[in-house]
């Protein structure tokens, strides 16, 4: 038996599958989807089947045999293994890229070489026999340290010792030593053995007695009997019980947040969504169904009632939710409803805790997955749903190679379990919501609020008048107004600032000096807690300088506004209110998005002020205002999805307040008030955006009207990656059609990130046949010659942003 085999080496020549002969001790047990050790070149690796076959094109004689095999069930499945094959294809990636992000990080291999001696009786070099003090076994590194790589290297040479590389995984299955009590006529026995002067034996083992046959933790032991571990080591010697390794899971820590009462009745849209959702379930059909409905307006409750009606039928879930702040009071809703059937899987937990619940997922031990991007690859084996909730959010698509999207990976596997696709937004994207409109996804409405409130009242304050009346706080009259009277009336105020940090930037005002990270060309952010300067991209920290660097005059100050710098405004103008502050510097500790939204939920706050993880997903009773303290944060970038982003963010963040039974209100302050993507923001227009801003893209050849490639190329020196780009550009211009559109090379909007200069070509179409072949071969050509040169360029096919 033959095993072709996908070797864990991310490289050019290596990215097909190598043959490999199964030993006769593995033919019965061996299966696709398995993870092997396999000898490649000089050294041993890890490997996955991708297939079993009874003939190979190499000579017998040539074909090395598999080493180890590392599963006995497989890791990936056949549908998983089918998908990496069409992922690396999709993505342009390596298919090793493609099979790894199908598991949790813990399952990579972990390479550690050790010396073994074969011979000692041969070793007269005395410094290495100390070196040896008799092991037999002895990781490489220490060899290193002690500086014997001679003698190592001589004596491999002499087939003395060996150098072998173990595999491990990242992380191993956690087990806990477990002490099973024996009988109790074994118990007066051991009792009778004992010196009676031993009183914390004697203690311990009439502790026992009302224990005996049954198995406890040794943790637990220790704690219930209030005996010392080393006595309990004395007792089991002498036969009073035995110890075992159990396998555990390791738990993540249950959701606080609880989930508001379930709602009895349905309203008659979510009624009829549902009902069109549980038909296609039920003649399992791939279809995609996009739910756009308001905020408020109960999308949860219907993914809610449609899993559970695909659980009755004996099927699985996948939820996707796009980022780990949203998470814990999504969870809360379905650990509620569906209690240990659930598994969680996004950023915040440990490699182990990731572990353990795709080991839960892998062994039928739960039957709804709510997660981050990657639950999209949970290995589920007969999924009956696949939710993607705010499915809007550039989040979904994956930065690193492989770049897929989640929707497009969760559409395919709906194709593979006739199952259907929700995608659900109160301000869908435009892609989808073209699609929607050409059939090609089914339209789902929801344009009501679950409880019948009315939408938040909203009102746009325009800054540029807050000027001229001589106001220069970073809060409006009508805003600070509004948030002392929640105040008085004990509701609670979220505000929200896209922004980190304490300022945007620090500015000399005698010569204008902005000062900038010196590996990148960007400004530094202050950060008043560590009266630091710190780069967002490369992490570059520095001193505030007290002069300016260049002019050396002492009129240097900061601009623009940040959360820390909201945070103190705040305490200045309501010096009695409990600020809570949620942003990326105060969420960086493990369970403190939790912990934050608890205790706002408790009402042990009254103002949550965050960047864009409160924007949405929250749903607390007590929010009535919601102030967003500048609107055009995202409204001026330079890409081309800056008003979507702008409107969705605007609307999402005002669908936080007024969500039960108390109005909600909303101060929008922005310096474009007349722009569309605020104005219809205000009333949760969302076919009007729309159609605006589909006029803006056709005219301008954007998405959806033309799909788009992005490749960026960088390099330390700026002639080289510009010349490469220019290669680039014009190998795309020779092999693509002429209908093709080919912008660039131009240099990035952020030009030179962590001393490395960035450039970038645009390639947009509406059908190119020859596309994935062309851009195959500019790979080929960059990663068996242009690499060499200390080049990097990624293809990035539908990037979420062009920067």
């Amino acid at each position: 038996m033959i095993a072709e085999v996908i070797v864990d080496v991310a490289a050019y020549p290596i990215d097909r599958p190598f043959d490999y002969l199964v030993p006769a001790s593995m033919a019965m047990v061996i299966e696709s989807g398995s993870r092997v050790k396999v000898p490649f070149g000089p050294r041993k690796v890890l490997g996955y089947v991708t297939a079993l076959k009874e003939e190979s094109d190499l000579e017998f004689g040539k074909l090395k045999p598999i080493v180890e095999l590392i599963d006995l069930e497989p890791a990936i499945s056949e549908e998983l293994l089918d998908l990496s094959k069409w992922l690396a294809t999709q993505t342009l990636s390596y298919e090793i890229d493609a099979l790894q992000v199908m598991l949790p990080a813990a399952m990579r291999a972990k390479y550690e070489k050790f010396i073994i001696v074969n011979d000692s009786e041969r070793i007269e070099d005395l410094e290495f026999l100390r070196f040896l003090a008799g092991r037999k076994r002895i990781p490489l590194k220490e060899a290193t340290a002690s500086g014997v790589l001679k003698a190592v290297k001589r004596y491999v040479e002499q087939e003395v010792i060996t150098v072998d590389t173990a595999i491990n995984q990242k992380t191993a299955v956690k087990k806990v030593r477990m002490i099973r009590v024996v009988d109790e006529s074994s118990l007066i026995k051991v009792l009778e053995s004992i010196q009676p002067n031993a009183r914390k034996q004697v203690e311990l083992i009439q502790w026992m007695l009302g224990r005996a046959g049954q198995t406890i933790s040794a943790k637990k032991v220790v704690e219930l009997s209030g005996i010392q571990s080393s006595v309990l080591k004395i007792v089991i010697e002498k036969g009073a019980a035995f110890e075992e390794l159990s396998e555990v899971y390791r738990e993540p820590e249950g959701s606080t947040l609880k989930d508001g009462k379930i709602p009895q009745q349905l309203t008659n849209e979510q009624q009829t969504a549902l009902q069109q959702l549980t038909i296609s379930a039920d003649n399992r059909k791939a279809e995609t169904f996009l739910l756009h409905g308001v905020t408020g307006s109960g999308k949860t409750e219907v993914y809610l009632r449609a899993i559970k009606h695909v659980l009755q039928e004996g099927r699985e879930a996948i939820v996707l939710v796009p980022e780990i702040a949203l998470t814990p009071q999504m969870t809360a809703r379905f650990k509620e409803r569906f209690g240990v059937l659930v598994a969680v899987m996004h950023s915040g937990l440990s490699a182990g805790e990731k572990y353990d619940e795709w080991r839960k997922i892998r062994r039928g031990e739960v039957k709804v997955v709510v997660g981050a991007r990657s639950a999209i690859f949970a290995p589920f084996e007969n999924i009956g749903i696949i939710i993607l909730d705010e499915e809007h959010e550039s989040t979904y698509k994956q930065e690193d190679t492989p770049r897929y999207h989640a929707r497009d990976v969760a559409i395919r596997r709906a194709e593979y379990y006739n199952c259907p696709v929700i995608l659900g937004s109160a301000t869908p994207s435009l892609e989808s919501y073209a699609r929607a409109s050409k059939g090609v996804y089914s339209l789902l409405t929801l344009t009501k609020r679950a409880k019948n409130q009315e939408l938040p009242a909203v009102t746009v304050v325009d800054m540029r008048e807050e000027l001229k009346t001589g106001n220069r706080s970073m809060f409006s009259v009508a805003l600070a107004d509004a948030v002392r009277l929640r105040l008085e009336k004990g509701e609670q105020t979220v505000l929200f600032l896209n922004k980190r940090g304490f300022s945007s930037f620090v500015l000399c005002r005698d010569c204008g000096t902005v000062v900038e990270c010196p590996n990148c060309d960007i400004s530094l952010t202050y950060h008043r807690s560590h009266e630091q300067l710190k780069c967002h991209y490369c992490g570059h920290e520095e001193r505030v300088p007290l002069v300016c660097p260049e002019c050396k005059s002492e009129h240097i100050r900061f601009f623009g506004t940040g959360t820390q710098k909201a945070e103190e405004e705040i305490a200045k103008l309501f010096p009695e209110a409990r600020v809570l502050r949620m942003d990326v510097d105060t969420t960086r500790k493990k369970g403190s998005h939790e912990r934050i939204l608890s205790q706002f939920s408790e009402g042990k706050a009254d103002i949550l002020l965050g960047t864009q993880m409160i924007a949405k997903g929250l749903d607390f009773p007590n929010i009535t205002l919601v102030g967003v303290l500048a609107a055009d944060t995202t409204l001026h970038l330079a890409d081309f999805r800056a008003a979507e982003k702008t409107f969705q963010l605007m609307t999402q963040v005002s669908g936080r307040a007024g969500r039960h039974e108390l109005p909600g209100e909303v101060f929008m302050q922005t310096y474009s008030p007349e722009h569309y993507a605020i104005d219809l923001a205000k009333a949760q227009h969302y076919e009007p955006f729309y159609n605006l801003e589909m006029a803006a893209r056709r005219q301008y050849g954007y998405p959806p009207f033309y799909f788009v490639t992005l490749i960026q190329f960088t390099h330390e020196d700026l002639l080289k990656v510009a010349d490469f780009a220019d290669k680039g550009a014009r190998f795309l211009k020779g092999n693509l059609s002429p209908e093709t559109v080919i912008i660039g090379p131009t240099a990035a909007a952020i030009s030179r990130v962590n001393n490395r200069y960035r450039y970038q070509c645009l390639i947009k179409y509406k059908k190119e046949p020859k596309l994935t072949e062309t851009l195959q071969q500019l790979i080929k050509y960059y990663r068996t010659d242009w690499i060499k040169s200390g080049l990097t360029m990624t293809v990035d096919i539908e990037p979420a942003s062009i920067y």
